[in-house]
């Protein structure tokens, strides 16, 4: 029988129990190299463990069937995975498109790193379809989205951007960080490469720092792999481990983000200290309907502006007890940040810069009534 819902896929796909003993949980192979039979006699086709890992092989595996890909590549961080992909597509005098509000990262990366390279990017909203057609030139190589956008939690069709970007000769490369392949999975929806901090919601728990890139197609991923291997930014056994681990409760993990998330908007949404609340699951977001039609749900993420500015933002970030004060995101704790001075900083002065009274959190898997209490104390109710 063929087995094909996602959570069966997240226990099982590369997992297989190992051949020799029986272990029901993939190995670490702890090892940089391995013993040859003779010459160029490579047992399963392991040299040497930059190349290729067990471990490591079967998290790509894995990744490949929960986004419905063909091939998936692991990488030490997601902006090593970034940074591999761009440098393997891209050359001098090509243009990329980026969302108007990428994550701080990325946005660092293309501004600072690949400009360098004699690389050109314009910043859109692809909130609107049409404002990614109208930046889209000859030379232009990549799309680049997110969605949901870090922090703004805008939306982007993902269909109708993939089709824009096919029409010029461009590969759409979707950062699916966000929503995780339990809730989107955009190849399916036609675009050419899907992108992971590992770090977040696959990993799951704060534990281990990650990349990925998935391909639809079968020769890109050998470009990739190729670049992966040469570049040799590539995650050791034991974070590959700690993430095939996170994997496997992403599906139940995911409902509770997204079940805790709308427990919080729900409160927010009518607190007088709340001037915005930026979240896809809410009828008046302007990305909601499509949204609605690509996630199977809204996800953990939540932004929120304060009435009173930035200095409000500041010390809500300060106050709370739950929600623990620090970067990064999806695992099963809560985290608050204040974007502006921390994970969006290389955004100031920019045209990416984002609102000084915004607050971004991490919606955990803790109890929905201690997170909404916290987040009630510490706006002084």
């Amino acid at each position: 029988m063929k087995f094909d819902g996602f959570e069966t896929l997240a226990i099982h796909a590369g997992q297989e129990p190992d051949a020799g003993t029986g272990a029901v949980v993939v190995p670490i192979y702890q090892t940089s190299t391995y013993a040859q039979d003779g010459v160029g006699g490579l047992r399963q086709g392991y040299e040497y463990s930059r190349t290729g890992n067990p471990t490591r092989a079967a998290l790509e595996e894995c990744l490949a069937a929960l986004e419905a890909g063909t091939r998936g590549l692991a990488f030490a961080s997601g902006m090593a995975a970034e940074d591999t992909l761009l440098r393997t597509v891209l050359s001098p005098g090509d243009h990329i498109v980026i969302p108007g509000d990428a994550y701080g990262g990325t946005f660092r990366l293309v501004s600072k790193v690949v400009e360098r390279w004699g690389v050109r990017w314009d910043a859109v909203d692809q909130s609107d379809p049409e404002a990614v057609r109208a930046a889209v030139r000859p030379e232009t190589r990549v799309v680049w989205t997110e969605t949901p956008t870090n922090p703004l939690l805008n939306i982007t069709d993902i269909e109708a951007v993939a089709q824009i970007a096919h029409d010029a000769g461009a590969l759409h490369v979707v950062d699916n960080t966000f929503a995780s392949p339990y809730l989107q999975q955009p190849l399916t929806l036609g675009a050419d490469v899907v992108v992971h901090s590992t770090t977040k919601y696959l990993g799951g728990h704060s534990d281990v720092v990650g990349g990925a890139l998935v391909v639809s197609d079968a020769e890109l991923g050998e470009r990739l792999a190729f670049h992966q291997n040469t570049m040799g930014a590539v995650p050791g056994p034991f974070d590959s481990w700690l993430t095939l681990r996170g994997v496997k409760t992403l599906g139940v993990r995911m409902d509770r983000h997204s079940a805790n998330a709308e427990q919080v908007v729900a409160v927010l949404e009518g607190h007088p200290a709340v001037r915005r609340v930026y979240y896809p699951g809410l009828d008046a977001h302007p990305g909601h309907k499509v949204a609605e039609r690509q996630m199977r749900a809204f996800g953990g993420m939540v932004s929120f502006a304060l009435r009173d500015g930035e200095k409000a933002a500041l010390e809500l970030c300060e106050r709370t007890e739950v929600f623990t004060l620090g970067e990064s995101l999806g695992g099963v704790e809560s985290l608050i940040e204040h974007p502006g001075r921390m994970t969006h900083a290389s955004t100031a002065g920019s045209p990416l810069e984002v609102p000084a009274d915004l607050v971004r959190i991490s919606v955990g898997i803790e109890s929905g009534a201690d997170l909404v209490a916290d987040l009630l104390q510490a706006l002084g109710d």
